[in-house]
């Protein structure tokens, strides 16, 4: 089968969506299909273009049998909802020519769109039409209702509404459409106004490569960190994840002596946190760090945490959780009891109420506390990994389903199944 992509996120970035387009690409590739994207040069979570990728126009490439064209976009330094719009419309124009050129060409069976961005789908519904291809949309943020509710859209504004509009009307388009939770595509089929062609397409773990550490982290000499535990925080610094909470609990905790909070990572909230965390003696700020050491980095933790705003509950499923289970450390999110994230870690992680900081330094303390729930969490999540989120299974599912979805015979077993 042919599949084009475009999406705005790829490797090199080594977290969020640009891990899991590249995963999807990477393994559908490895799967007989014959898989190209237009996307960007790196920026995330940085929000800059990396060094060496500067001053870069249009380059095509393979890349473990992807054949990937990059394109040049604007990329704001403080991304406001505006500009943020200004980085997703600079994408569309850029790879413009380039995806109609390799429709037309290339006449593939199916067009994917990843939303992020929206703003883009509509170039991947052209280029579907044009070569005849099926058209899927795949959401991995609503970015719509997670910008409302992150304050970056005035809900009451005109653009507000016409994003609504612009979301809904894009999405009924599509001919097939998929998303990463069970709340996320229940969504999809409101907005679809049916339930017909939705596909849950999970982000995965990498249980091959993320494993549970039987020795210390490599990261506790590197950091010279003494306290013997640790409360962790890896990923995306941003307006979705409310990580300010962060500096509250480790001050909340900081009289104990036995604990550091590290938070890991790159984005626009970094220099306010920075800011916030001076004069806390027990919190570590530190950047992103090798993907190859991903496991070193998750294994530090004594327990994790996911912060995450209750305006967004159920616009996103932070992709960091599916590594952590890989870990087989416990995680204790901020949600609502009855949000899918909640639904998720269960049995493997600890939920307490959003934007509580007391609350979340009371259930930290608690799980510190400890060690024989820690250790049955911890192996919950491990078995959760394996057994629901395994790349090469939801990898093989997901082709299964495509080639049928999409009406063509799968190369390797010569049929439709």
């Amino acid at each position: 089968m042919k599949i084009l992509v475009v999406g705005i996120a790829y490797a090199p970035e080594i977290i969020s969506t640009g891990l899991y387009n590249t995963g999807m690409c990477e393994g559908l590739a490895a799967r007989g299909n014959a898989v190209s994207i237009i996307t960007t040069v790196p920026y995330y979570p940085q929000w800059r273009v990396w060094q060496g990728w500067r001053g870069m126009r249009w380059r095509r490439e393979r890349e473990n049998d992807v054949d990937v064209t990059r394109v040049p976009v604007y990329v704001p330094a403080k991304p406001t909802g505006l500009r943020r719009i200004a980085l997703y419309f600079s994408f569309l124009c850029s790879a413009f020519l380039p995806a109609l050129a390799r429709a037309w060409r290339d006449r593939p069976d199916v067009v994917i769109a990843i939303a992020p961005t929206l703003i883009a789908a509509p170039l991947a519904l052209l280029c579907a039409r044009i070569s005849g291809a099926k058209a899927l949309i795949h959401v991995q943020d609503f970015e719509v209702g997670a910008a409302l509710g992150t304050g970056l859209l005035d809900k009451q504004g005109i653009i507000a509404r016409l994003a609504g509009w612009f979301e809904q009307t894009i999405i009924r388009r599509f001919d097939l459409a998929t998303s990463i939770s069970p709340q996320m595509c229940r969504r999809l089929a409101w907005l679809r106004g049916s339930d017909a062609d939705i596909y849950q397409l999970r982000n995965w773990s990498d249980t091959n490569a993320v494993m549970p550490l039987d020795r210390p982290s490599i990261f506790r000499d590197r950091w010279n960190i003494k306290t013997p535990h640790v409360v962790l925080y890896a990923g995306n610094l941003g307006n979705k994840q409310g990580i300010e909470i962060l500096t509250h609990v480790a001050a909340v905790l900081a009289p104990r002596g036995d604990v550091t909070v590290v938070i890991c990572g790159e984005g626009p909230a970094r220099d306010g946190l920075a800011r916030a965390a001076t004069g806390i003696p027990n919190i570590r700020m530190e950047p992103l760090q090798d993907i190859t050491q991903l496991s070193d980095l998750l294994g530090l933790a004594t327990l994790h945490v996911i912060p995450q705003r209750p305006q967004v509950a159920d616009m996103v499923l932070p992709s960091k959780l599916t590594n952590i289970f890989a870990s087989g450390r416990p995680v204790i999110v901020t949600a609502e009891s009855d949000t899918g994230l909640a639904h998720e870690i269960e049995g493997a992680g600890v939920v307490v109420p959003p934007e509580d900081p007391d609350a979340l330094a009371g259930a930290i303390a608690a799980l510190l506390d400890d060690p024989t729930k820690r250790t049955a969490l911890g192996c919950e999540a491990r078995q959760k990994a394996e057994r629901d989120w395994g790349r090469e299974m939801i990898l093989d599912r997901f082709d299964d389903w495509l080639h049928v979805a999409v009406g063509v015979p799968n190369r390797l077993s010569g049929e439709i199944h």
